[in-house]
């Protein structure tokens, strides 16, 4: 596995995380809009051409830019078994220095929900994090009442910090948001929130 590049790949039992290529619009396409009512609720609002080629297109270029330059690893899920892209899973924001951190966020398509993919994705992505990028912080959010995703930031190792009040704009209305963090080495006990 590469740090950064344009060959970096992340093996999991069932999946191949790997950034998206142009090739992979049409199924990109069809599964957001397949699921768009599944995630529609926990998402900023779409733009109009969200699922338009020229849209994906300046998507991939923004992947392929921000893994050559070390700030994003932004990676789509594809099953082993048949090929199928199945969601997403971007490490952002990454700060070096002093804070070694970045950020995770993630979106499975509507059919593939509930099967393990995005716990099997996000525990890859952490330990690539934090054994082949050294960082040293990972943080993600999600709204309150998303059981879901705050279930699967905790069995992926994540412990609740706190609320941040309207985080981001969420279905077009700013949204508190519940906030994750892992951390290498982490000694803490289990926080409720």
């Amino acid at each position: 596995m590469l740090k950064f590049g344009r060959k970096v790949r992340i093996d999991t039992g069932r999946m191949i995380l790997r950034p998206p290529v142009h090739s992979d619009f049409r199924h990109w396409a069809a599964l957001r809009e397949q699921s768009a009512e599944f995630l529609t609720p926990w998402e900023p609002r779409w733009a109009r051409d969200h699922l338009s080629r020229k849209s994906f297109v300046n998507r991939v270029y923004w992947a392929s830019r921000s893994i050559a330059q070390g700030t994003a690893l932004p990676l789509f899920l594809e099953r082993r078994e048949d090929g199928r892209l199945i969601g997403a899973i971007t490490l952002d924001n990454i700060r070096r220095g002093p804070a070694q951190a970045g950020t995770i966020g993630y979106w499975i398509g509507a059919p593939h929900a509930r099967e393990g993919y995005m716990r099997e994705a996000l525990t890859a992505m952490v330990h690539h994090a934090f054994e082949v990028l050294d960082l040293s912080r990972l943080e993600s959010a999600c709204l309150p009442e998303n059981k879901a995703s705050r279930g699967l930031l905790e069995k992926c190792g994540y412990k609740y910090e706190g609320v941040a009040q309207s985080y981001l704009q969420i279905d077009g209305r700013w949204r508190n948001h519940v906030l994750y963090a892992n951390l290498r080495g982490d000694r803490r006990g289990k926080v409720d929130g």
